[in-house]
């Protein structure tokens, strides 16, 4: 088999919208740290999908495996497609890194929902909709789906595949509880032997050196209608002004500190996961409602940047409450 990871690294194919779309899956956001839209045509008389093309934010092996899976369903019946799985994923790229494992099922999750979306069962259960990983906003049915499919038997391997217990590992317990669970149930239909399914207690709790204060900050999906791009947003109508001190000139908005600090922390947030894949965005300056960034590392020359910075404008969107305006610089 050929390996078309670094092929679809350099030349993803299929990037784009799909405006004839007749079905559309989308998974992940912004807090996730990637996020996959895929558009299908499918001809409604042979449930045959005769185009296929997704966006995508995140690592170049997240896009290539986008990539992949348009390629891999052109000209499949629904039924075809809905069997193609996230391990099917990786072995059409030639194999993805352990860590890099989410980038498939990340790609399986939206066909899923894209496949469900047409036939009109895309309603979720409230286990699927309700977090394990409340950082990352992971549910328990995407967890128990991915150690089914593919096998899982260790904390590692989950987090690979899912992302859950990755961040300040909080839900390990509950994570392990489930894959614990899950691994018995497969012994008992003879899918897994005993000694190979995962026990309680045998991976030692990792400490939580950062533990997240307040409540988790609610999910972006930057393909979603509140999240378009910034510069596209109906502007709000601008609360009442209220009687400012005769010396001091009234304000509207932000000032200009508080505004550059709030921009600077929502790039802080967006870096690390930037950074994952050898690229990085930094803030230069701040004009009125645009504010100018510096792209650099695999970032700069990138296919799919302009889908890199609506991500960041839907970010600072959602940081400011009000629309911004992203411009890369040299």
């Amino acid at each position: 088999m050929l390996d078309h990871l670094d092929e679809l690294v350099a030349g993803p194919r299929n990037a784009g919208a799909l405006p004839q779309a007749n079905a559309v899956g989308s998974f992940g956001t912004l807090r996730w740290g990637d996020a996959v839209k895929l558009m299908l045509q499918i001809d409604p008389s042979t449930d045959r999908i005769e185009q296929a093309r997704f966006q995508a934010f995140g690592c170049s092996s997240a896009i290539a495996a986008s990539s992949a899976v348009t390629d891999m369903i052109t000209g499949r019946t629904l039924d075809e497609a809905a069997g193609i799985g996230a391990a099917d994923i990786a072995d059409h790229l030639g194999g993805l890194p352990p860590e890099r494992m989410y980038c498939a099922v990340m790609g399986y999750e939206a066909l899923q929902k894209a496949i469900a979306a047409y036939r009109g069962s895309a309603e979720l259960s409230e286990a699927d909709a309700a977090p394990s990983c409340k950082c990352l906003g992971v549910s328990q049915m995407m967890i128990e789906r991915t150690i089914r499919f593919n096998r899982l038997t260790s904390i590692e391997q989950v987090t690979n595949y899912t992302k859950a217990a990755g961040s300040c590992s909080s839900c390990f317990k509950q994570v392990e509880g489930l894959l614990a669970r899950v691994n018995a149930e497969m012994v008992e239909d003879g899918l897994m032997a005993s000694g190979e399914a995962y026990q309680l207690g045998s991976t030692q709790h990792r400490a939580i050196d950062l533990k997240p204060h307040g409540a988790p900050q609610p999910a972006t999906n930057i393909f979603a209608a509140k999240a378009a791009p910034a510069h596209l947003r109906a502007v709000p109508k601008p609360a009442a002004p209220r009687p400012a001190p005769a010396a001091a000139p009234a304000a509207i908005g932000v000032d200009a500190p508080s505004q550059t600090t709030l921009i600077a922390e929502a790039l802080d947030e967006l870096r690390p996961h930037l950074r994952r894949d050898g690229g990085d965005c930094e803030l230069v300056s701040v004009e009125d409602n645009i504010v100018y960034v510096r792209l650099s590392g695999n970032c700069v020359g990138c296919q799919l940047s302009s889908v890199t910075l609506s991500g960041v404008q839907a970010k600072l969107a959602d940081k400011l409450g009000r629309p911004l305006r992203v411009v890369p610089v040299s």
